[in-house]
């Protein structure tokens, strides 16, 4: 999921736990390095991921992949990112993102399970972006409040829970692990504005994002 300014914080809740501080980047940013993101048309985005095997949690290339994607999240200013995101047929996202309170929630889900949506629960529409659809945004409507449940890349259960701005990233990454982008939400006259806009903002978009993978790598060396 794009970008979205975050406000300064006390205190964080990292993998579903409140804890009483936490660093301006996660740790696995450090251990990771920039991948190249998918753009929407590109195959891995556009269908179903495979489940990440019960044999890889706790393995180094799964701790490898959630670090990567860490840093390729920061790199392009985001505040989610899917494995297909990154390339990955695996069914996992990596998340650094602040609710409607300014609480900042930092973490990563494997095989997300996004519960049905209580039909009492309000539905907001807000203004949403996609890393995967570089530069432009869209309104679009998302139930204020959402719960994903997975387990960790070490195989811990997980379960997070979201509100506002928060609940539409954990809506938007479980689909993109469910081979569904915003923009599929969209009435097809959106749609195609929306990508049209994309192609006019994606250059500058991607030069953006090559200046501060450079800078992260400047801070992390550092």
């Amino acid at each position: 999921m794009s970008e979205q300014s975050t406000p300064a914080h006390v205190a964080a809740v990292v993998q579903g736990r409140e804890v009483e501080d936490f660093p301006e980047l996660a740790p696995e940013a450090s251990r990771g390095r920039v991948r190249r993101v998918t753009v929407t048309g590109e195959e891995v985005l556009h269908r179903r991921n495979a489940d990440v095997p019960e044999e890889m949690l706790g393995g180094e290339e799964l701790h490898r992949l959630v670090d990567d994607m860490f840093r390729t999240m920061y790199a392009a200013e985001g505040v989610g990112l899917a494995g297909n995101q990154v390339g990955v047929d695996m069914r996992l996202f990596v998340y650094d993102c602040p609710d409607d309170d300014g609480v900042r929630h930092v973490g990563h889900v494997v095989n997300p399970v996004l519960d049905e949506r209580d039909l009492d629960d309000a539905v907001e529409v807000e203004s949403e972006g996609c890393l995967s659809v570089p530069g432009p945004h869209a309104d679009l409507g998302r139930a204020v409040n959402a719960t994903v449940r997975g387990v960790d890349r070490d195989g811990t259960p997980v379960v997070v829970s979201g509100s506002g701005y928060f609940a539409r990233c954990l809506q938007h990454e479980t689909d993109h692990t469910l081979g569904r982008l915003y923009v599929d939400r969209l009435s097809a006259r959106e749609r195609k504005r929306v990508l049209k806009k994309m192609d006019e903002m994606a250059h500058d978009v991607f030069a953006r994002r090559e200046e501060r993978a450079a800078q992260l790598a400047e801070e992390f060396a550092g």
